[in-house]
């Protein structure tokens, strides 16, 4: 089994009226209900876009937290599901679910394991078309 996280941002999110955001939650649920029922869901959620926001950049050892978020911030993720499905298939499946339930677009991608994080070495023989 390999874990996708199905996530989206909010510049995708279409407009609806009350009655349509209600209808789309009861549907997201019913989908992750089905998840759970199919063994394959881990977690899901979403951000509040009210809450404070801070931004942590190491510099010299130290780090630097400042306010945010940032006006030149392009994209603002928004929600996710993380799933444990045999494939990029099955992936991809769940995530037409969710992109049917919202009404709005999702990415899907597969989250790396320890032993799959590339270094240094790695990334500079794959550029080189050669094996680390």
């Amino acid at each position: 089994m390999a874990e996708y996280l199905i996530f989206f941002n909010d510049e995708w999110v279409t407009e609806t009226s009350d009655e349509g955001w209600q209808q789309r939650a009861r549907d997201v649920r019913g989908v992750i209900e089905e998840m759970k029922g199919a063994g394959i869901f881990i977690f899901s959620g979403g951000l509040d876009n009210d809450a404070p926001v801070f931004h942590v950049v190491p510099k010299d050892g130290e780090v630097v937290v400042t306010d945010g978020p940032y006006v030149e911030t392009k994209e603002t993720f928004g929600g996710f599901a993380a799933i444990d499905v045999p494939d990029q298939a099955a992936a991809r499946s769940w995530a037409e679910r969710i992109a049917l339930a919202c009404d709005w677009p999702q990415e899907v991608r597969i989250f790396r394991t320890p032993g799959q994080i590339p270094t240094p070495d790695a990334d500079r023989a794959a550029a080189a078309g050669k094996e680390a």
